[in-house]
């Protein structure tokens, strides 16, 4: 009876505790498939498995992943103006929190801080100052009863933030010029410039061209003293370097004074290796100030990029709507006049539309070259039959298509892998009249492979070659096409860490190789 009852308390052990990592393990891969998809830009799903990873990980009371989850979860419910959900959702993590603290018989200022500031945020969104204040003094409190100093630093941040917001420019800048002096007296010097450049987002961000224009000339007077404020301390290394190499000299002096020639050529060595450390302290100190150039000139050149993508999308959505507007104007209004005219207003309407969402997406595709896409396992024969098959509707009846590609896993991104292909046949089947249209896979090592298209068209002239992926380089009506399919073809190719080229040595028409590493 005894043994029974001890077996039945180990499985009943065991299940429980099995049960408890199966729990812990589905609130990290909720949390997982929520980065994903906010990586994917997908927010809305992404919202709703931070939610459910929140209350995954507060069912294991895991406190601190539980209100990272809640946070993000949160600031997506503010991202769509969700301000009653995001109230709600902080009054839900405040009591968990009190639970927790209840069990454990401590404050977690540390979970209450994040909280606290997502409140004061979204009052900040709703313009309410009153609120907001109250929200700050919470914040400035729990950061003094923490002592953490990273709390502290951030509450600077917010604090900068509520009273340019508000503007309340001269508060603002006395955070700044605090949160500044605090890194200078840590020699912190890196982060005083990224002050100086969350203070310009800050700006730019409110529309505040003189709080911009103010710090920016700050921060160009930061960039300069800095150099100095470098080359001190290296100065200052140097000369205690000096110093107690002379005191090293003076103690031998004394006890060497019978060995004279040797303290001579002690000095004599030492003066040389004095000199050799300023010769290369200069060469070090140019160094510096070259590669500070340079990275200065890196973060401009981003900066400008950057500025020239929401430019482009900026203009792009104020173009959207006059181009609906025309649109349906010459469908509804012009179609029972002037047909011919409608139709064609409508081709250049949509050819427009076409060249505003090719643009913004070259420049998104530029700028995030670094970020490679999501990989899984595809199977090349199924594959290219599927896509051969969506590109058939394209092609002219005297066309004949054939795919020759092995039923091989290969491992890529099966969505932006199609895109390619399928304009890659479209435009095959644009320009052949007659012959054949085909799409080959070949394996070439281990982990390199190649996506063939060939066809028997028109081919590409030697002038048109040389610039056949470079955006911008052709000038023609937007009608037939604004040239930049294939750039933006060759950007997602090496997003996939491979390559785009045209096949120059066929002549039959025109081959493109899409080149793939796994």
């Amino acid at each position: 009876m005894k043994t029974s009852i001890v077996t039945f308390l180990i499985t009943f052990c065991f299940y429980l505790s099995a049960y408890a990592q199966a729990s812990q393990d589905k609130a990290a891969e909720l949390k997982e498939q929520a980065l994903s998809s906010l990586k994917q830009k997908d927010y809305i799903k992404a919202r709703y498995l931070f939610k459910k990873a929140y209350e995954a990980f507060a069912a294991r009371e895991n406190y601190p992943q539980a209100i990272e989850c809640g946070i993000q979860a949160n600031a997506l419910y503010v991202r769509e103006n969700f301000y009653k959900e995001g109230f709600e959702l902080c009054r839900d993590m405040e009591q968990f929190i009190w639970t927790g603290e209840q069990k454990q018989k401590k404050v977690f200022y540390d979970l209450r801080f994040p909280i606290s500031k997502e409140r004061l945020q979204m009052y900040i969104a709703l313009k309410n100052p009153a609120q907001a204040k109250n929200q700050l003094d919470k914040l400035e409190e729990m950061a003094k009863l923490a002592k953490n100093d990273s709390l502290m630093e951030v509450l600077l941040y917010t604090k900068a933030n509520y009273y340019y917001t508000f503007n309340q420019n001269t508060q603002g800048d006395a955070c700044f010029r605090k949160l500044i002096n605090q890194y200078k007296e840590k020699k912190d010097y890196d982060k005083v410039s990224d002050c100086y450049k969350t203070l310009i987002g800050i700006a730019r961000k409110a529309n505040n061209a003189s709080l911009m224009e103010r710090t920016y000339e700050s921060y160009i007077v930061w960039t300069d003293s800095v150099k100095a404020l470098t080359a001190q301390d290296e100065l200052n290394v140097l000369k205690r370097k000096y110093d107690e190499s002379l005191l090293t000299i003076q103690d031998k002096d004394s006890t060497l004074s019978a060995k004279q020639y040797i303290i001579m050529g002690l000095c004599t060595l030492v003066a040389i290796l004095i000199a050799a450390l300023i010769v290369l302290a200069i060469l070090l100190l140019r160094f510096i100030a070259g590669n500070r150039k340079l990275k200065k000139s890196v973060i401009i050149a981003n900066e400008h990029n950057d500025l020239k993508t929401k430019f482009i999308q900026n203009i792009s959505s104020q173009m959207e709507p006059t181009l609906n507007t025309l649109g349906a104007s010459a469908k509804d209004h012009l179609s029972a006049k002037a047909p011919q005219q409608a139709e064609q207003m409508q081709a250049q309407v949509a050819a427009l539309k076409q060249f505003s969402d090719d643009i913004q997406e070259l420049s998104l595709s530029e700028n995030s070259l670094t970020e490679p896409y999501e990989m899984g396992e595809v199977n090349a024969g199924t594959f290219c039959e599927n896509v051969m098959e969506k590109a058939k509707e394209f092609m002219k009846p005297d066309v004949t298509p054939s795919v020759n590609a092995p039923k091989l896993q290969v491992k890529t991104n099966k969505e932006q892998l199609e895109r390619i292909l399928l304009y890659l046949l479209k435009n095959a089947a644009f320009y052949t009249e007659q012959g054949r249209i085909s799409l080959d896979f070949k394996k070439r090592g281990a982990h390199t492979h190649q996506f063939i298209i060939t066809d028997t068209g028109t081919g590409i002239s030697a002038e048109q070659q040389e610039n056949l992926f470079k955006p911008f380089t052709q000038v023609k009506d937007l009608t037939t096409g604004d040239g930049l399919g294939l750039p933006i073809c060759s950007l997602i190719a090496t997003k996939m860490n491979g390559s785009l080229t045209l096949d120059t040595s066929y002549t039959k028409g025109c081959r493109f190789i899409l080149e793939l590493h796994a």
